[in-house]
Parts: structure tokens; sequence; C-alpha cells
């Protein structure tokens, strides 16, 4: 009878360990056969940071899209009285007969003047209460330069003022500008890489695939052209942009600027990878086929490392946003009235003014995050790129 109950209790525990594995068969089954595409996604999501950066940087883009909306201000809008106010703080209590009560958000009212010494001091004035409120009015724009409206997705009403970040030497309301700023500084990244990476894949593909006199030709320009420091070039190909041209038409000739030196790595990297691809079976199957060069190339080699691509642009697009800062903060890039986070930085060159008036280098602080985020998206699609390494 014991011996019965024992291999009457192993059979139920043999029947739990096997209706245990079974789900772990299927789910281990179901990674083993599932598309390079699936695996890609399991193992982007493992990368904690890299789903923080893409949240992150899809809310800056969704703020540089709708700038004017979240703008309590216009960029140009000065408010004499407040030169380099300090950043206004957001209150939800007030202490009324000895007792604390929260009144929901709230700010008071700022007065301005001037002490012995010249310097601009301000004083919060307790009789001026001001709600904070959504969707409110204020300053007139053009959303997209299609329609005409004034609301705003927060502020206060007239006549109390919102600084969240301070006010520059003229009185402008600076968390506006960063946020118009926003829009220039993110989509120059975007525009430049694309131009590089279409330059990269065009003249690395050619030069790979074809070699001879035309690949050295071409590696010897971008020997030249990565010899050359950084800096310097994009400083004189800046100072060649005619001063007298519009905000838009420096905005295309900056980014043109960026995009001529950016393009020598990913070519050189392109060339490599088909030096090695254009000799196997499957090339030289197409080529006796009677397929088109360019075809080969754009069909059946590129494709193959398309994930690199994808990394190495997610990776880039940081480069052309500090290389766009660093020409506008050095005077080159971008002019007033243009608004972009190098613009915005100018301000902040003497010491002096940064020491009084620390919140000039907040502008820096969003260059500063934009690119942690970047890299943190570029080493999560970096690991998905190798998909194959879940299993």
């Amino acid at each position: 009878m014991t011996v019965e109950m024992k291999g009457y209790s192993e059979g139920l525990g043999a029947g739990s360990q096997t209706a245990d594995a079974a789900p772990r068969d299927r789910a281990k089954q179901e990674l083993y056969t599932a598309s390079q595409w699936k695996l890609m996604r399991l193992k982007f999501r493992k990368h904690k940071p890299a789903q923080i950066a893409l949240v992150v940087l899809v809310l800056f883009y969704l703020v540089a899209v709708f700038c004017e909306v979240v703008a309590p201000y216009r960029t140009d809008r000065d408010f004499q009285r407040h030169l380099f106010a300090p950043p206004t703080r957001i209150r939800f209590f007030v202490e009324e007969e000895g007792r604390t009560r929260f009144v929901g958000p709230f700010v008071y009212g700022l007065t301005g003047s001037v002490d012995a010494k010249f310097n601009r001091v301000f004083e919060i004035n307790n009789e001026e209460r001001f709600p904070l409120r959504f969707w409110v009015q204020g300053d007139e724009y053009k959303l997209w330069g299609l329609w005409r409206t004034n609301r705003h997705l927060f502020g206060v009403e007239e006549p109390g003022y919102l600084f969240l970040f301070g006010t520059d030497r003229l009185g402008r309301d600076l968390f506006s500008r960063v946020i118009y700023g926003t829009r220039i500084s993110l989509t120059i990244g975007l525009v430049g890489v694309l131009l590089s990476f279409l330059l990269g894949l065009i003249i690395g593909g050619v030069s790979g695939y074809f070699g001879g006199v035309v690949d050295e030709m071409i590696q010897r320009a971008i020997d030249l052209l990565v010899s050359i420091p950084t800096l310097p070039l994009w400083m004189a190909l800046a100072a060649a942009v005619p001063r007298e041209w519009t905000t838009i038409q420096t905005y295309f000739a900056i980014t043109i600027v960026l995009s001529i030196v950016g393009w020598a790595g990913l070519a050189r990297t392109v060339r490599g990878k088909l030096l090695a691809l254009r000799e196997e079976d499957f090339a030289i199957a197409a080529r006796v086929s009677g397929v088109s060069e360019w075809r080969i190339i754009t069909r059946h080699l590129l494709p193959l490392f398309m994930s690199y691509i994808v990394v190495a642009i997610t990776l880039a697009i940081p480069h052309m946003i500090l290389g766009e800062t660093a020409l506008s903060f050095l005077g080159l890039g971008l002019q007033p009235p243009a608004v972009s986070w190098g613009v915005l930085l100018k301000d902040a060159q003497q010491i002096v003014s940064v020491a009084l008036r620390p919140w000039l280098l907040l502008p820096a602080l969003f260059v500063v995050t934009t690119v942690l985020m970047f890299n943190f998206l570029g080493d999560g699609l970096r690991d998905a790129a190798d998909p194959y390494s879940i299993l």
C-alpha cells in the first residue's frame, strides 16, 4: 500500500512538472521561431534606460511640434520692468489666520526696482495672487503658420506674470524661448543626419562595391576630410554663410554645413561591409542574373546591415545638435531673431552674468538631457540589433 501511494504521488509530481514545463516549452518554441523584428522588440524591452529615453525624446519632439501652444509667451515679447527677473516659484498653499490652506497652483505678484548700485532687484507681493490655469488666453500666434489663435497650454491671466526660467537681459521669458528653441535644435539634428547618411550610404556603397580607382579616389577624399579639425572646418564653412540671409536660409545652410562633415565615418563603414559582402554567393548570383549594380547595392547588400545603420543614425543625431549649439554659441551659426538652444546660451558667455543670474544656463540642461537620451536610445538599439543573443 505504501509503495502504491508513493508511486501515485510520484506520478502526480511528474504530471505537475510536465504541466509546468509545457508553457515554458511553448514560450521557448515561440522564441526560437519568432521573426527577427519580434526578437529585436523583446531585446529592446529589456533595456529600461532606452525605453525611458524613447519616452523623453517623444515628449521633446511633441513639444517641438506644438511649441507655440506650450510656450506661455511669444519669443519676442519683452517685459521692460522685469529685466533679468528670477524664475517664478509656483505655490500651492497659503497661510491665513495662522493656518496653512491648499488653494491650488498660483504665483504671487512680482515688483521690480533698481537699488542704489543700479542692480535689478525684485520683491514678491503677497497681496497679489494669480492662479495658474490651463488652456488660458495669452499672446496671439499662428499655429504652424496656418491657424491664428491665442490659446496656450498653461499660464496666468494679466496683470500676472509667469517666468518659470526667469527672463533674459531684454526681459523676454526664457522658458518660452527654450520651448521655441526646441524646434530648431531638434529638427536640425534630424535633417542634418538625413543628408549626411544619404551621402554616406551612396558614396560608401559606390566605393565598396566597385573598388579600384573609384574606391581609391573616394578614400583619399575621406582621408583629407577627416584630417581637418572639425571645429575649425565648421567655423570656416559657417563663416561663409552671408549675414544678410534670412533665418530659414541660414538654418538650411547650417544643416548642410553639418552634413558635409558628417558622412565620412559612415561611408568608410559601409565600404568595409560591402567589400566583404560583394563576393558572397547571392551577390554573384544576382550579378550573373543581370540585376543592375544599383539594385544589388540597395536591395541585396545594404539591407543586410540596416540594423547598424539605424543605430548609427540614432547616435549621430546628438552630434548634429551639439554642432549647431557650438556654432550658434560662438556666433557663427544661427543669429537672432532665430531661437535655438545655442543662441540662448550666448547670453551665458560672461562669467559675471552667470554668477549673478544662473538661470541663463538652463538651456544647457536641455542640450545635455537630449544628448544623454539619444545615447541611451542608441545603446538599446545596438543591443536589439543583435537579437539572437537573447536565445
